[in-house]
């Protein structure tokens, strides 16, 4: 799908399906006009625009083996968001991409993966695992560990329901504020780091949430001796062009949308705006 003119101006595509997987998130098939797939490496995003309103760029939770289709967690959040919430099967809308880098996917194989997801971190790791179950003799120990702030804000119930029931599969799904329903564990998601038996050198971090997880979950990684190499974040900026050319998402040197937004954490240390 991808060519150098859809990095600059946005291509027609085509919503054909709609999700609501929370009260403030829904999810968004799209399906490009007249291009056969869409082609993407987990961890990428794109710019999705609605036209007379603006874009905005949203990370691609789908299988990069479902190239028919991109899959889009979207939270409704500002003008753009809102106005996509209120689009219905059938809609057209603008997509730009795929942008950025996205997770080292061949380094990877052969090594045991843990996934730290906290809120609407699980939307663009959620590519990425469902690569792994696609490739799964490929990888060694896969962990999951998800938090949210109540029941209510858990995205991807039936992706979650299907890896709980996957033998080879770890996952921790926790919440900060647990209503009178909740049954399961409560608590920050990173305070559940510490009980893991880990291999350090042969285990790589993927950890996606809001700012203020990635402090502590550092802290935990580095108590259990994982590698900063190892360590690979995703950082949010306010990304405008996607290509590295307004500036908008600049840290010192780098570039969010051309260089990540996955870094790895012996990059992130050295840029002190980056967490």
């Amino acid at each position: 799908m991808i060519n150098n003119n859809s990095l600059y101006l946005p291509e027609i595509a085509r919503i054909v399906s709609v999700r609501q997987l929370t009260e403030m998130e829904k999810y968004f098939e799209i399906s490009t006009e007249g291009k056969k797939e869409f082609s993407f490496n987990p961890g990428q995003f794109v710019q999705l625009s609605v036209f007379g309103i603006g874009e905005a760029p949203i990370s691609i939770s789908s299988s990069p083996f479902n190239k028919d289709t991109v899959g889009l967690c979207i939270r409704r959040m500002g003008d753009v968001t809102t106005a996509i919430h209120k689009l219905e099967i059938g809609a057209s809308v603008g997509i730009r991409g795929p942008l950025g880098n996205g997770f080292p996917v061949r380094e990877l194989k052969g090594k045991d993966i843990l996934f730290i997801a906290g809120g609407l971190g699980l939307a663009p790791l959620r590519s990425m695992i469902s690569y792994v179950l696609e490739k799964r003799k490929d990888f060694g120990r896969i962990i999951i560990l998800y938090g949210t702030k109540s029941p209510g804000e858990l995205l991807f119930r039936d992706d979650l329901e299907t890896w709980r029931q996957i033998e080879d599969i770890e996952l921790i799904i926790t919440v900060n504020r647990p209503d009178k329903d909740w049954t399961g564990r409560t608590g920050v998601i990173t305070r559940f780091i510490p009980s893991l038996e880990l291999e350090p050198q042969n285990t790589y971090a993927l950890v996606v949430g809001p700012p203020v997880m990635y402090k502590y979950a550092l802290l935990e990684l580095q108590e259990k001796l994982i590698p900063e190499n190892n360590i690979i974040m995703s950082l949010e900026r306010r990304m405008k062009c996607g290509v590295g050319k307004c500036g908008h998402c600049q840290i010192n040197g780098v570039y969010v949308c051309l260089d990540g937004p996955e870094f790895r954490y012996h990059t992130l240390k050295f840029l002190s705006e980056a967490i």
